[in-house]
């Protein structure tokens, strides 16, 4: 894996590093690839209740891809398209995560970095974060696959309103937006979003994985079939229905076994 993504498991909680501070956290081809990579593994685990998703440093959660390594990588026609696939399966990894993940920003997050954020599943910043995705400035395009998170999260209106201007915009204005749903003092967003992901892991993990598969499904035109509908009752039959009952009715805390 590259030296740019670093992965660290505390019980059920996993945390995704970017790990380049001394270059805001960016990704070359080899970042990109590593960070599906890193994804790929958490995602086949049954032990982990919540991936955090942060930068090293605390100026930056990532500036996204390394514009020095272009001259390199991201060439000829091919490179390009190469590229291009490492970005979208980094992003498809993070979408497709059965478990439930948080970005935690610090500083600021534009270009790939605003779409790794995107694909999390909640994102907390700091009151100081700042966002966009100054690219037509660069002479480059996101592709089909980079855009449509970002659309499907702010909207059109919004998305391009970043995209035209290249504007940087404050956490205020990323909150009103829909691009972000908690703020933090600076120097919080840490501390509140371990927290956050403690609480998160404390819930029963099936049911939280379901929710996913299904906010995500209902974006789908699609009618849905007998069976998914059928699926949304199957946690009724679970031991951690069992136990929740219970330990509601007990007044205790539950002890949820992912079963």
């Amino acid at each position: 894996m590259s030296s740019a993504v670093r992965v660290t498991v505390e019980g059920p909680i996993a945390e995704v590093r970017l790990d380049g501070p001394e270059k805001h956290n960016v990704l070359d081809l080899a970042g990109w690839n590593a960070l599906a990579a890193a994804f790929a593994a958490l995602s086949a685990r049954t032990d982990i209740r919540c991936v955090t998703v942060r930068g090293t440093g605390g100026r930056a959660f990532s500036a996204g891809s390394d514009i020095s390594a272009f001259s390199g990588q991201r060439v000829t026609p091919d490179d390009v398209r190469g590229y291009s696939a490492a970005i979208s399966g980094a992003m498809h990894a993070i979408r497709d995560c059965p478990h439930p993940t948080v970005a935690l920003i610090e500083g600021i997050c534009v270009g790939g970095g605003l779409e790794i954020a995107v694909c999390c599943d909640i994102r907390a910043c700091e009151a100081s974060s700042q966002f966009g995705a100054p690219i037509n400035r660069l002479g480059l395009t996101m592709s089909y696959d980079e855009l449509d998170p970002i659309v499907r999260l702010v909207g059109a209106g919004p998305a391009l309103d970043l995209l035209l201007t290249g504007d940087l915009i404050p956490s205020a204005a990323a909150r009103r937006m829909g691009l972000v749903s908690r703020v933090a003092p600076d120097g919080e967003v840490v501390s509140r979003g371990r927290d956050l992901a403690g609480r998160i892991a404390a819930g029963a993990p099936l049911v939280n994985r379901w929710h996913k598969k299904f906010i995500r499904r209902l974006a789908d035109p699609a009618p849905l079939t007998e069976v998914e509908r059928e699926e949304s009752h199957a946690a009724f039959e679970t031991d951690d229905y069992r136990e929740g009952r219970t330990a509601f009715m007990e007044k205790r805390p539950p002890t949820f076994t992912g079963e």
